[in-house]
C-alpha cells in the first residue's frame, strides 16, 4: 500500500492523499473499510479542508498546489480538465477536437490522471453515454463518478 500523508473519507471512498511539501502528488480511491488518517503535513491538510468545503459546496474552488506528473500530451489534457466547470461535462470526442487530439487519446489521459476530483476527469464523459473513470468501464468506479456528477448537480 502507498504512504499516505492523509486518509479521508467522502460518501463514496475514502481518499488516499499523498503529498510532499510543494504540493498534492496523488488522490487514491480507497475502499471505505480503509482506517482514515489524520494529515501528517501542512498541504495534507489544505487538502483535507478544501475536500471538506467541497462535500459541502462543489462549487466551492480547489486552489491547493498541485505536481502533476506526465506526459506532455497528459498534461495537456489535465489542463483542458480544469478549465470545465463544476456541474458541467464535456464528452471525450469534443475535448479531443478542442485539442487536436484523439478521443482515445483523451480517455487515455484522463485514466493516468492522478488527481482524479481535483483534476475532474470525472467530468468528461462519452458522447451517448457515462463513459469511463479511472480506466474502469463499469463497477464501482463507475458509481463513484456518478457521485461525484450528481453532487455537482449533473443530470
Amino acid at each position: 500500500m502507498s504512504t499516505y500523508q492523509a486518509i479521508f473519507p467522502t460518501p463514496v471512498a475514502k481518499l488516499g492523499i499523498r503529498c510532499d511539501a510543494q504540493g498534492l502528488l496523488g488522490l487514491e480511491y480507497l475502499s471505505l473499510d480503509v482506517a482514515e488518517l489524520a494529515a501528517t503535513n501542512a498541504i495534507a491538510q489544505q487538502v483535507c479542508t478544501q475536500l471538506e468545503q467541497y462535500l459541502h459546496d462543489p462549487d466551492t474552488p480547489f486552489n491547493v498546489p498541485l505536481q502533476l506528473l506526465g506526459t506532455a500530451h497528459q498534461q495537456k489534457v489535465w489542463r483542458a480538465l480544469l478549465a470545465i466547470p463544476c456541474g458541467q461535462t464535456r464528452n471525450y470526442g469534443d475535448l479531443a477536437h478542442e485539442l487536436g487530439s484523439a478521443a482515445q487519446a483523451v480517455g487515455q489521459a484522463c485514466g493516468a490522471n492522478p488527481i482524479a476530483l481535483i483534476v475532474p476527469c470525472h467530468r468528461v464523459v462519452g458522447k451517448n453515454g457515462l463513459g469511463g473513470f479511472m480506466r474502469h468501464a463499469n463497477g464501482e468506479t463507475l458509481d463513484i463518478k456518478r457521485w461525484l456528477l450528481a453532487h455537482e448537480g449533473v443530470r
